[in-house]
């Protein structure tokens, strides 16, 4: 639990100083080449644990507190501005000028995403194709009848290649009445289309995915009871467990499931001794052992220490999703315009009560993300950068006067009257945008913590 709990902050402040640095960049490069003077250029809020002071007079720093950053540039409605300085306020600039010093934050980010996902593509991303294994008995899925072994070709129009893309396409038509999805037969290749009704379609993401919800499992390799690793000096060791052990029965009662049957069940057990049958060499034996107490979610159950044998995927369902130099580039800018139009519509469905404010998330999760992504690899950790990227630019183009969009708004607003908003308009709103802000934070924390307390 320590170790996982510093990997994914580690993890965390890696990818949010990159991200944020893009984004501060972005102002402050196009700043300096609309001949305005930074004063400091932050990674971080709070006490330096680093500074610099550049050839350019600009003060480099990077603070304690590793939640954002800022560019302070030289501006005459908050500094003393020497006569000879004038010219290279903020404030002295254009409304346009000034706009695209603005806007320039989040379209760092965005331009970040698509340089990622084009990385991504030239290194290759190994995947599986959306092959369904099950369809849960009078599911939407059943009654659109969508069967075991076919592969999902296109979700609402959209072709899917990968269950990553099925998910974002799904994800795409919450609130919608129905969905078309065109599935593939394996065996001899025919396309059929299935139309599910989504008119009582009940998604919560805290609970379960979006293919779970519509009744679809995905094919996985099968799962067998015998043994094929055993943690040193867990429970399983110590009581005599080896690998190519061949589970038969818990407490006496057969396993008729499954390994599936067995981890549910040894949960049950911490620190209670538990009798497991075993077939060993086609001899059975009985074994008494006293599961240890682990804490998975915030619920405390019984481990053991042991992982099952499992098939390999069919080379026939793996696919690496790999593209050329200039094919790269058209597909990384696709998948950020998707990105970024899906989450638009997102905020638009919060807006309409489509979509719950539970389905928010914040540092916690995101965190999360980081540490599991840079686990499984580079190229799946740069997928994971895109996409909070797209993120952060997005919630800084929201309308709130504490972010780039409630500036853009002000300057959009001068633009269409000829004259800056009043100060004490502007200040008026500057307070309600912190509050807004802090009480998304508030909701974004607590879905946080409700999902890691289970």
């Amino acid at each position: 639990m320590i170790f996982e709990f510093i990997w994914n902050l580690a993890s965390f402040v890696i990818a949010l100083g990159i991200l944020v640095t893009v984004h501060e960049y972005g102002h402050f490069w196009v700043a300096r080449k609309n001949g305005v003077k930074v004063v400091r250029f932050s990674i971080g809020f709070g006490k330096a644990i680093w500074r610099k002071v550049g050839e350019d007079g600009t003060e480099y720093v990077v603070a304690m507190i590793p939640l954002g950053g800022y560019v302070k540039m030289l501006d005459e409605r908050v500094d003393s501005v020497a006569k000879h300085d004038k010219a290279k306020t903020f404030s002295s600039k254009s409304v346009y000028q000034r706009i695209a010093i603005v806007a320039a934050g989040p379209l760092a980010n965005f331009a970040f995403a698509i340089c990622a996902f084009y990385l991504m593509f030239l290194i290759g991303v190994p995947s599986i194709k959306p092959i369904i294994g099950n369809i849960a008995s009078e599911s939407i899925a059943a009654n659109a009848e969508l069967t075991n072994n076919h592969e999902i070709v296109e979700v609402a129009g959209k072709a899917t290649i990968d269950w990553q893309e099925v998910n974002l396409a799904l994800v795409g038509e919450i609130g919608s009445n129905s969905i078309v999805i065109k599935a593939k037969n394996t065996e001899n290749q025919l396309v059929s289309t299935h139309t599910l009704n989504t008119t009582r379609w009940q998604f919560s993401p805290e609970k379960a995915s979006a293919l779970t919800s519509l009744g679809i499992t995905p094919f996985r390799p099968e799962v067998h009871n015998t043994l094929a690793k055993i943690a040193k000096d867990s429970p399983a060791e110590q009581g005599g467990l080896e690998v190519g052990d061949t589970l038969i029965a818990l407490n006496g009662e057969l396993l008729k499931s499954g390994w599936l049957d067995f981890s549910q069940k040894i949960k049950k057990y911490p620190e209670q001794q538990v009798s497991i049958t075993i077939n060993r060499f086609g001899i059975e034996r009985i074994l008494l052992i006293t599961p240890q107490t682990v804490d998975r979610d915030g619920e405390l159950v019984g481990y053991l220490g042991v992982s099952p044998t499992v098939d390999e995927f069919p080379e026939a369902y793996k696919i690496n999703i790999n593209y050329g130099v200039f094919t790269s580039l058209t597909e990384s800018v696709q998948r950020t315009w998707h990105l970024i139009t899906l989450s638009f519509d997102m905020i638009g469905k919060l807006i309409t009560g489509d979509v719950s404010v539970k389905n928010l998330s914040g540092p916690i999760a995101i965190a999360q993300g980081a540490g599991d992504s840079a686990g499984y690899g580079f190229v799946y950790f740069l997928g994971f950068l895109a996409l909070i990227s797209i993120n952060l630019g997005i919630i800084n183009l929201l309308p709130l006067p504490v972010l780039d969009g409630g500036h853009l708004l002000y300057y959009l607003i001068e633009l269409l009257t000829g004259k800056p908003v009043p100060e004490n308009v502007q200040e008026t709103g500057f307070k309600f945008g912190a509050l807004a802000l802090l009480a998304l934070m508030s909701i974004a924390l607590v879905n946080d913590f409700n999902r890691v307390l289970g």
